[in-house]
């Protein structure tokens, strides 16, 4: 009878042990560590962290959030708004602190010097913290997007090369060709609006875009039944994203059953999609087939863990979200720009015109769109579609004077960096497209704090891809219509996976 009792008592206590350990005295030896380095921090509650005053300054910012629209608020920083609670401690604590989520300790870093000193990092135990991408797991999968380790390397020495220029050139003719759709939409739309201006929110235009763009690479002749699943993809980020801060305890949802589902539905289209496009040999290959190809062949070296089929559908479905939505926010907000300043559209389409001359936009003609890379170059300074790099400590790590110690993540916030005064000069949140007249290297004080697509070794592999994309999209609307922002626009920035225009972005469009 004894040990009838003995035993649950044990399991009992063995659970209480472990979660007094990993509740209350791990996140405490953390905090101790940062300590004795100099780095402080607000003051967590016991269970919590600092989750509650987070929360509050969220709803506390909800509560006197108005939503006029006048210049300058597009000027101003939006950090405030967005991530409330890392602007306020970034005054207090300056531009390197610590903070808790209850379990997980964090280090918020936006000094230059670390940021470059993070961007020389190679070690592969500075990965995506697997507490943050679990909860994004249906929307990736195990893909390049969330995987850690060697793992991850293999993923990326596989895709990585399919985004090398030399490929990407060979996409311009079908982003020119979704491109040319999209404009004769819209001045099909001013037809229909009386034949002078039309209104059109293009936010949705310009994802089906991205949407239609990315669906011809990865699937070639079959981008309808690719469009299909794209959308499926859509509705699934939506759910995802209807609790979009990245921090909390539990991955628990509502419509669990409804995501599973639908997770269950776009892994077998994709792989239908695959099988029906080996049966087509003569077809000309398409992105997909190459990336399973090299899955295939690197089968063996990854010990049999590489799953040829899975690792297929995990990127298709990251390469969607990386190739579909940062690309289209990316081309909203880089119109919401040129709308409020007609002088750059002149510019572009002077340059346009110019071309014109020699040919037609193709690849070759790329590299002679200096104008037009200036802007997007500034409005992806000004703007960022994502919010953040965030890494975790997956073991000890060292970064510049700093020792990170197992377990804690590290955020750094783009938007800040990218306004920051010291790095960019007192003219950080005005829109000045010819700070990068003379390249990258040259656009400010440290060019190593210019991190639209990321940092370090995980640098964004679909970056040509998504420049490429951006060029043309934005060289064609602005050749073909002149932008102004419509009465109805509300200018405020919105963190949803991504950052982007939470009410659409309205545009006037005139045919030039």
């Amino acid at each position: 009878m004894d040990l009838l009792y003995f035993v649950p008592c044990s399991f009992g206590v063995a659970i209480l042990i472990y979660f007094i350990q990993e509740m209350f005295f791990k996140p405490f030896l953390l905090r101790k560590n940062l300590n004795h380095q100099g780095i402080k921090g607000p003051s967590p509650t016991l269970l919590y962290g600092n989750l509650g005053e987070m929360h509050q300054l969220q709803l506390q910012l909800q509560a006197t959030k108005q939503h006029p629209f006048h210049h300058q608020i597009v000027s101003l920083d939006y950090t405030s708004v967005v991530f409330p609670y890392f602007h306020r401690w970034r005054l207090l604590y300056g531009p390197i602190y610590r903070y808790s989520t209850g379990r997980k300790e964090h280090l918020y870093i936006t000094d230059a010097e670390m940021v470059k000193e993070m961007n020389q990092c190679k070690s592969l135990n500075l990965g995506k913290p697997p507490y943050v991408t679990q909860r994004f797991a249906p929307m990736f999968g195990n893909g390049i997007m969330r995987s850690n380790g060697h793992f991850w390397a293999l993923q990326r020495k596989i895709v990585a090369p399919e985004f090398f220029m030399v490929k990407v050139k060979s996409m311009v003719g079908q982003m020119v060709e979704a491109s040319e759709s999209l404009i004769r939409d819209w001045k099909q739309c001013i037809e229909r609006q009386g034949g002078f201006e039309a209104e059109i929110t293009v936010d949705n235009d310009l994802k089906g875009l991205s949407a239609n763009v990315i669906a011809r690479a990865c699937f070639g002749t079959s981008y309808f039944k690719g469009n299909h699943i794209f959308s499926k993809l859509r509705t699934l980020h939506k759910l995802l994203t209807q609790q979009p801060t990245p921090f909390g305890f539990s991955n628990f949802r509502k419509n669990y059953k409804e995501i599973r589902n639908l997770e269950r539905e776009i892994d077998s289209l994709i792989w239908e999609t695959v099988e029906e496009r080996q049966r087509q040999s003569s077809i000309e290959k398409d992105l997909m087939q190459l990336i399973l190809e090299e899955a295939v062949n690197n089968t063996n070296t990854n010990a049999g863990k590489l799953s040829p089929k899975q690792f297929i559908v995990d990127n298709c479905k990251s390469l969607y979200f990386a190739g579909h939505d940062t690309t289209a926010i990316s081309a909203s907000w880089c119109l919401m720009l040129l709308a409020l300043h007609p002088q750059w559209q002149t510019r572009i389409r002077q340059e346009i015109s110019l071309l014109s001359d020699h040919g037609s936009l193709d690849a070759n003609s790329l590299s002679n769109l200096k104008t037009v890379s200036m802007v997007i170059q500034e409005a992806l300074r000004l703007f960022p579609p994502a919010g953040f790099v965030v890494r975790e400590a997956l073991e000890d790590v060292e970064i510049g004077n700093i020792k990170i110690p197992k377990g804690v993540c590290t955020w750094t916030l783009i938007s800040t960096l990218h306004r920051d005064p010291s790095i960019w000069g007192e003219d950080a949140n005005e829109f000045k497209p010819q700070r990068f007249e003379d390249g990258l290297s040259k656009a400010s004080k440290f060019p190593h704090s210019y991190i639209p697509f990321g940092l370090g070794t995980r640098l964004c592999v679909g970056r040509n891809f998504a420049m490429v994309e951006l060029k043309i999209v934005i060289s064609l609307i602005v050749s073909n219509f002149k932008l102004s922002l419509s009465p109805n626009y509300i200018h405020s920035p919105v963190f949803r996976m991504l950052v982007e225009p939470e009410f659409g972005l309205q545009l006037l469009i005139q045919k030039v």
